[in-house]
């Protein structure tokens, strides 16, 4: 692997739902091995409790392992972030997770922070509730959640996975003053990969690198429930923000609240967001394979 170093890197805080799916866990490697990212720790975050009761401790876990499967324990702070949805508006609830997020919102250092949530909006809104500050602070929260605009949204009636973990939560972060960079279902679903093209850029490569496509086809076998041989990595757009932040395009638009069923509600007219209606898969997806192949050399 390149031994380049970067005089400005970005500050980074990856909040994630990681046993959740079979996605978080290629952004997550790709954040670790990218070294104008300065990871600032890891955070696990539930994904509700509609297929099991215990999604916090499973996401832990799935980044303990990937961590060891990378030989890289210890290097990068861990911490649990909230176990369940926001219980109310008005009363702050806290974690190891959340308190790590507010300690690096609120250092004085020139460098701003990106929180990049993988899942749901949980841990940055209890935040919030715990520093209100945080929102005047140099902080921008990337999220891959919600539906798309301008008729470009999922199932009516059906609210986007990530924004149905915790409505009440993205709606405070949505109607706070933060700065937000929104990557919506439609967009995020362009980064499909080939179970051929990751067999030969991604399996060959460690003991990560074989986790990796393993438990990806592992999870279509058991949840796709039909023949299928791709894989749309959602999540991975958060980390190719975070390395280029024009790898895709985007609108200002006015940040909505939500609904319960995930429809957008522009009633309160809150201040503008950076939403993203296009994603440069090629650009992440080359880019995680050229890391990958470089790290299982060394």
């Amino acid at each position: 692997m390149t031994s380049r170093t970067f005089s400005h890197r970005r500050r980074v805080i990856i909040d994630t739902d990681a046993k959740n799916e079979a996605d978080d866990q290629f952004a997550i490697v790709h954040a670790l091995l990218s070294p104008s990212l300065d990871i600032r720790g890891l955070v696990a975050a539930h994904f509700g409790n509609r297929r099991t009761r215990t999604s916090l401790e499973e996401s832990r876990a799935e980044i303990d392992l990937l961590l060891r499967l990378m030989k890289l324990e210890g290097t990068v702070t861990v911490a649990d972030g909230l176990p369940y949805a926001l219980p109310d508006a008005g009363r702050p609830v806290t974690s190891p997770g959340v308190e790590l997020i507010v300690e690096e919102a609120m250092r004085d250092v020139a460098e701003p922070l990106y929180v990049a949530f993988l899942g749901p909006l949980t841990d940055m809104a209890a935040a919030l509730l715990l520093e209100p500050r945080i929102a005047d602070r140099d902080v921008t929260v990337v999220w891959i959640g919600g539906g798309g605009y301008d008729g470009r949204g999922g199932q009516p009636g059906r609210p986007e996975f990530n924004l149905s973990n915790d409505i009440l939560a993205a709606n405070l972060v949505f109607s706070s003053a933060l700065k937000v960079w929104q990557i919506p279902a439609p967009t995020y679903r362009m980064m499909a990969v080939g179970y051929a093209e990751l067999d030969a850029k991604v399996a060959p490569y460690g003991e990560i690198g074989d986790y990796l496509v393993r438990q990806l086809v592992e999870w279509n076998e058991q949840e796709h429930g039909g023949s299928i041989e791709c894989r749309v990595l959602g999540d991975s757009p958060a980390v190719g923000l975070l390395l280029h932040p024009d790898c895709g395009t985007w609108l200002e638009r006015p940040a909505p609240n939500f609904r319960y069923d995930g429809s957008h509600d522009f009633a309160l007219q809150n201040r503008p967001i950076r939403t993203y209606d296009s994603i440069d898969a090629r650009f992440i997806h080359e880019d995680f394979f050229a890391k990958l192949r470089a790290f299982a050399t060394i």
